[in-house]
């Protein structure tokens, strides 16, 4: 975590556009980063600044997570907490009944699907929706796609055949801890320096690196009281 040439400015991470503000140059310092309902707190940079997704959005928007199902569910749950319907396809219901059952103190927040059994969402700028797709090595192509109020989040939990075309075709990767051999097709495909691929088989649990066209950023994703209570400590592995 405690790297240099570190992006300070990750644009990849804010929330949704609006349009542009002028000031005086001499008022610059006093911006800082909101942390409110047009985002989801991925975690926490190397200096301790809250970094946010904004996975509600007028655009289609996809984000790959090559890490685990530990970072998954804690997003889950916090973009459930900013109002979200979160649908989440996966192909392994019994790791998911118990976060559904807790979240949304009994409403229907979080709903889970089978894989291939997802219904249209009906995604609305009052009721937007963000789709989990934990479907294994290959997740299959499917009717879930991402639309305007409608994200979609796929989970790997490791390199495959498929992670090449998901990484291409996503706006946001995050990458966790990978073997080696790994962390240099990936260094390929998102265009990493060598330090930054040299880094990744050695990142502690609960550590992503955000990657969103030239903007990188590592960050540290800790859970709350009540989330750790839930899903227990952050972990790579499953």
């Amino acid at each position: 975590m405690g790297r240099t040439g570190m992006a300070k400015g990750l644009r990849g991470l804010v929330g949704p556009r609006h349009a542009g503000h002028s000031m005086p140059a001499g008022h610059l310092a006093a911006l800082s980063l909101p942390v409110g309902d047009d985002g989801v707190v991925v975690g926490d940079d190397a200096e301790g600044r809250p970094q946010l997704v904004g996975f509600h959005r007028s655009t289609p928007y996809d984000v790959l997570l090559i890490g685990g199902l530990w970072t998954a569910q804690v997003l889950a749950l916090r973009a459930a907490g900013t109002g979200a319907r979160v649908v989440v396809e996966t192909g392994r219901r019994q790791e998911w009944t118990t976060l559904a059952q807790a979240a949304g103190a009994g409403l229907e927040c979080i709903t889970l699907h089978d894989v291939g059994r997802v219904p249209p969402m009906g995604a609305t700028v009052g009721s937007p929706v963000v789709v989990i797709r934990d479907c294994g090595m290959r997740p299959p192509r499917g009717r879930v796609v991402s639309s305007p109020w409608q994200s979609v989040l796929t989970l790997l939990p490791y390199l495959s055949p498929v992670a090449p075309r998901l990484m291409r075709a996503s706006t946001l990767v995050g990458v966790q801890r990978v073997s080696p051999q790994e962390a240099q097709q990936i260094g390929r495909i998102l265009g990493l320096t060598q330090p930054e691929v040299a880094a990744l088989p050695t990142l502690a649990d609960g550590v992503t690196l955000w990657c969103s066209g030239r903007e990188r950023h590592w960050v540290m994703t800790s859970g709350t009281d009540a989330e750790s209570g839930l899903l227990g400590m952050a972990r790579r592995m499953d």
